[in-house]
């Protein structure tokens, strides 16, 4: 009867812990010295100085992120971190590195190239090394203490150019998969909406659909006429939508930052390649870019 009332006790005092407002959770097992135990009024926050972070393929970056509590504890707290991964084409998070203190773990093709920085105090910053072009994306930041769980997120965006690519053949001769296969063999990865949208706010101005990273197939017009949907419709990326992977075929849009492949410019500007070449070499011959890297005066 004596357990069973100590039980019930117990059982009671959790609840009336939780119903709490602002209970903050103090883990006995990680004690900061004193065994303390914070109720109310104490919050945990989580933040990011930059809400985007650009740089190119083989830099070193850091994503921003910091936690705090208010107000400020008497003694540190090792917390929970958590960096996880949302491809910029989409589908499954992918987790990135989670660390405890000094102990850390990463994850996939994360491991070896990530590490938390901690400069100081509820410093949370993912530093990345050798950065490949599928790592853009957006980068959540979790940090969990106890029942207290916050997060935030930053969005990595690799500098590079995109690039129309057609079969030696001719136009719309890739599946999907062909897409994908024909910019990995130029050190490329299919370009995302974003990369492309940008492109034609550049200048990108080319008829033929090609396919994005997210199963679309898309084109960037900045100047309509009739062979290219009409010259009544206003100038803008043009989409089919999502098309069948394995069945329907077009060409592709690339994204590199480095490229390093073979190419030839036939009499209609189609891009095949056949020689070495280097990005600015490749975003000056498609002459309807009008991006400042191909303006002759930064050459």
């Amino acid at each position: 009867m004596m357990i069973c009332c100590i039980q019930i006790l117990l059982l009671l005092g959790v609840q009336l812990a939780l119903s709490i407002p602002n209970f903050f959770y103090h883990d006995f097992r990680k004690g900061n010295g004193n065994k303390e135990i914070h109720f109310s009024g104490v919050k945990l926050h989580v933040d990011s100085a930059q809400p985007a972070v650009f740089a190119a393929t083989g830099d070193n970056v850091t994503l921003p992120c910091r936690f705090w509590y208010e107000p400020e504890l008497t003694s540190p707290r090792e917390p929970r971190v958590k960096w996880s991964w949302q491809p910029a084409a989409g589908g499954h998070e992918t987790d990135v590195l989670v660390a405890i203190g000094s102990r850390s773990r990463s994850f996939g093709e994360f491991r070896g190239r990530v590490q938390i920085r901690q400069d100081f105090p509820g410093d949370a910053a993912l530093v990345m090394t050798n950065l490949m072009l599928n790592d853009t994306g957006r980068y959540h930041c979790e940090v969990v203490d106890g029942l207290e769980d916050k997060s935030t997120s930053v969005y990595l965006e690799l500098r590079g150019v995109v690039f129309p690519y057609q079969h030696p053949r001719g136009h719309y001769h890739l599946s999907f998969l062909a897409a994908q296969q024909a910019c990995e063999q130029q050190a490329s990865t299919l370009a995302t909406f974003s990369q492309l949208f940008q492109s034609w706010k550049e200048g990108l101005n080319w008829c033929n659909a090609g396919w994005l990273a997210d199963g679309t197939v898309q084109y960037p017009m900045t100047r309509p006429r009739v062979p290219c949907g009409g010259d009544g419709l206003a100038p803008g990326v043009r989409s089919y939508g999502r098309r069948h992977l394995q069945l329907h075929r077009y060409d592709v849009f690339c994204f590199s930052s480095t490229l390093q492949g073979q190419f030839e410019v036939n009499e209609q500007n189609y891009l095949y390649f056949k020689s070495t070449v280097s990005l600015l070499d490749v975003c000056c011959l498609m002459l309807e870019v009008k991006s400042t890297i191909c303006n002759p005066l930064t050459r």
